[in-house]
């Protein structure tokens, strides 16, 4: 700041006049950090995405679903999202009135969630997910398909 004050005083400014308005200083510090911090803090829903990882039978009529949710931009597996919606349907067998009854699992691996699925029939069945990420605004939803067996 002091080698600013001698090229003020060499050009004619008064600082003095300038250091009168501290919430114009204050506004110019704060205009420029958010400017440059908007990037950084502009992750959106949809720099996110749900995938399968595994499927497998889990005895009669039942499919255990492990799915990752990743962060598309570094390709990193999330952790400690809150899953507030979890259902099931044959929507991509063309039968989106089957439903199936969803059950959260534990899991031992961040990023990973793991789930139980009443299938009720085997075919093509699909896992609608919504989540809210930390430090996001909006919630991360997807679909994940996934072949149920008998």
């Amino acid at each position: 700041m002091f080698a600013s004050i001698g090229w003020a005083q060499r050009s004619g400014i008064s600082v003095m006049r300038f250091l009168r308005h501290p919430r114009a200083g204050f506004g110019v510090v704060l205009l420029t950090y958010s400017t440059l911090l908007a990037p950084i803090a502009g992750a959106a829903p949809a720099d996110y995405r749900f995938e399968l990882a595994q499927a497998q039978p889990a005895g009669a009529s039942k499919t255990e679903l492990t799915v990752r949710l990743i962060h598309i931009p570094d390709k990193k597996p999330v952790a400690g999202a809150v899953l507030f919606e979890t259902k099931a349907d044959m929507t991509p067998a063309g039968m989106a009135d089957m439903t199936g009854k969803v059950t959260p699992l534990p899991s031992d691996q961040p990023g990973q969630y793991r789930f139980q699925v009443e299938t009720g029939m085997e075919g093509k069945w699909q896992l609608i997910l919504g989540a809210k990420v930390q430090g996001e605004t909006g919630a991360v939803r997807g679909t994940v398909p996934f072949a149920a067996a008998k």
